[in-house]
């Protein structure tokens, strides 16, 4: 029986699976975004820091931005409209101090705020009593709480209407308490006019319970070891250590239900943790444009009205110049683009759709080329030559009617010339090679009978001059050099002297 072959199996291609695009929701895309980067002295400090505010900015930021050296403040301006970015938070590190800029997108007002002191993450969780980190909150917004912002002055209301804008808004009839996991605090300190940033983890704790029903209900389960029963555990609570003790402050009667025992209409108290960063910051100066814009207001420079006017005269002829020179630019490039075109169709001699006296010149050999050929010229001049009609095989197969015809496209340089056929010389080279074979041979016969017989024929060891000059070493005058570089014969080598 023959055995079967096993066959190949062929490897299927199956279509490629497009992923479908999911739109954003309108909530989303009209939500507050931010670019944290920064720029100047590189700093390890620095770095870890603008990475902690991108944390507290989250979910609304770009949290794995790279931004390099090479990378500057305009390519960040143009890809803002794209990532629907609103405004635009730069860390800049220089030789003497280290600044925050909080920007508009994309015209502006730009914020500059020298830093004073700054406490990275780490640092104030690590150094705090009880640690308190959940990565859950990070998934929404947090909330903002502006403390006296509501001081005299056109800056004051300018720095809180910016802090709110950065987050997005609240709805008190629609939110949900569970979302809120966090909150952002900026304090204002009127007299040394320096704005404290922190930031906290909200959690919230049932209140009027058992401390044993309480860690129950939070999950915070000690060990039972000491127990015999839960009853024990649940009526022995008030033994059980406890370290934070409630504030009747923080005590809130909650509307909705939260986790983890936090009833509506029962009364929780609220818990902030820590888990930085901290920033002690000081406005300096409010700009009207994107970094380059008018001054509103300095911190440090005050300056007159009449300052203020002709500081504005000049800002207006700076900028009248640079849209002349915009508008000279591209004028220029209009005309050179059109001087190009007119040059283009003057070498080519011809306008657009436009033909010339060569084209049609060309179209007409075209046509003559591929035209119908007739025999009856041949015919007649073979009967004036022969005397006798022609065979018809001679001319009759000469031009069929499957004959293709060459192409010749219009404008084109093709010649209709037949070309030269390219000559066989090599015949010619083999005759060459043979006669100066024969020639050689004749040579060398006389040569042999010449040195044997001849008139001339040399004695001795006197070798053919027909030998190569490699084994030529005598000859010449005597005592002269011969043609081998040899020793003259009048003088003895050294050798000799030496023996």
């Amino acid at each position: 029986m023959k055995k079967k072959g096993r066959k190949p199996r062929r490897k299927q291609t199956l279509p490629k699976a497009i992923a479908p695009i999911e739109e954003e929701p309108a909530a989303v895309k009209n939500a507050p975004h931010t670019f944290v980067i920064r720029r100047g002295v590189h700093c390890s400090s620095v770095t870890h820091l603008s990475r902690d505010f991108r944390r507290m900015m989250e979910p609304f930021t770009a949290s794995k931005l790279r931004e390099r050296r090479l990378n500057k403040v305009k390519d960040f301006v143009h890809l803002s409209g794209f990532f629907h970015v609103s405004h635009m938070c730069i860390l800049s590190l220089s030789p003497q101090t280290l600044s925050l800029k909080v920007i508009r997108m994309p015209k502006g007002p730009t914020l500059t705020f020298k830093v004073h002191q700054y406490t990275l993450a780490k640092d104030v969780v690590s150094k705090s009593r009880k640690q308190y980190v959940d990565d859950d909150c990070f998934k929404a917004a947090p909330l903002v709480i502006l403390n006296s912002f509501s001081g005299e002055g056109q800056h004051l209301k300018l720095m809180a209407s910016t802090f709110q804008n950065m987050f997005p808004p609240i709805n008190l009839s629609t939110v949900k308490l569970s979302s809120l996991k966090r909150c952002v605090l900026l304090s204002y300190n009127p007299v040394s006019k320096l704005i404290d940033l922190r930031h906290y983890t909200i959690t919230a704790v049932p209140v009027n319970l058992n401390r044993g029903v309480k860690k129950i209900v939070t999950r915070n389960i000690p060990n039972l070891g000491r127990f015999e029963d839960i009853a024990d555990f649940v009526e022995k609570g008030h033994l059980l250590s406890e370290s934070e003790l409630d504030d009747e402050e923080t005590h809130v009667v909650l509307p909705q239900n939260l986790n983890r025992g936090n009833l509506a209409d029962n009364q929780s108290s609220l818990r902030l943790h820590e888990i930085g960063p901290r920033i002690t910051m000081r406005l300096i100066k409010i700009e009207d444009d994107l970094m380059t814009g008018e001054v509103l207001y300095h911190d440090y420079i005050a300056k007159s009205a009449i300052e203020v006017d002709a500081i504005r005269k000049k800002r207006m002829q700076i900028r009248n110049l640079k849209e002349k020179r915009k508008k000279t630019q591209e004028d220029n490039q209009k005309k050179k683009e059109r001087q190009k075109q007119e040059h283009r169709a003057k070498t080519s001699g011809r306008t657009a759709g436009q033909i010339t006296d060569r084209d049609r010149q060309l179209l007409k050999d075209a046509q003559d080329a591929v035209g119908e050929v007739s025999d009856e010229d041949d015919r007649d001049y073979y009967r004036e030559e022969i005397g006798d009609n022609p065979d018809e095989e001679l001319f009759g197969s000469a031009h069929g009617g499957n004959r293709k015809r060459p192409f010749i496209p219009k404008g084109s340089n093709y010649s209709l010339k037949p070309k030269k056929p390219r000559m066989d010389r090599r015949k010619e080279h083999e005759e060459d090679d043979r006669l100066a074979k024969k020639d050689r041979k004749k040579h060398f016969k006389e040569g042999k009978e010449q040195n044997g017989k001849g008139k001339f024929a040399k004695r001795g060891n006197v070798k053919s001059d027909y030998q190569g000059k490699s084994k030529y070493r005598e000859g010449g005058k005597k005592g002269g050099k011969g043609h081998g570089g040899g020793p003259k014969q009048g003088k003895k080598s050294k050798s000799s002297k030496r023996k």
